[in-house]
């Protein structure tokens, strides 16, 4: 096959997978924060599925032991707080689902390693 047929070939066969990979995507929308802090690396992850809210906060490569307090809000009312410890590898893993309200949803994450100095927030907003 010379190189002009299988570029063509090629590009046909891109061209076709393309709506059909759309077509099958999830209607799942998500969005995360990731970022380091007091030694943990820490991703707050907002997922929309079947029209409620995952949320959810994993802390990893954190001192093992470590306690950290974790507040979630949505929409600016507070919906988890709780001092948690991460475990014999580092981790931390909290999810919660919340259910959609109308409009856009704004949730925050604030999060604090228990004898740090500072407070760090996070925030993601849906569309």
């Amino acid at each position: 096959m010379n190189a002009r047929r299988l570029t063509a070939t090629l590009a046909t066969t891109a061209l076709v997978a393309t709506p059909l990979a759309i077509a099958t995507a999830s209607p799942a929308a998500a969005a995360d924060r990731e970022f380091r802090y007091a030694g943990g690396q820490i991703d707050f992850d907002v997922e929309k599925d079947d029209g409620r809210f995952e949320v959810s906060v994993d802390i990893d490569d954190a001192r093992p032991g470590s306690r950290w307090v974790v507040v979630l809000k949505q929409n600016g009312n507070r919906f988890y707080k709780q001092t948690v410890r991460a475990d014999r590898e580092g981790d931390v893993d909290i999810d919660r689902d919340r259910r959609d309200t109308r409009g856009r949803d704004t949730f925050k994450l604030r999060i604090k390693r228990v004898g740090a100095d500072k407070t760090v927030t996070r925030t993601i907003r849906t569309r």
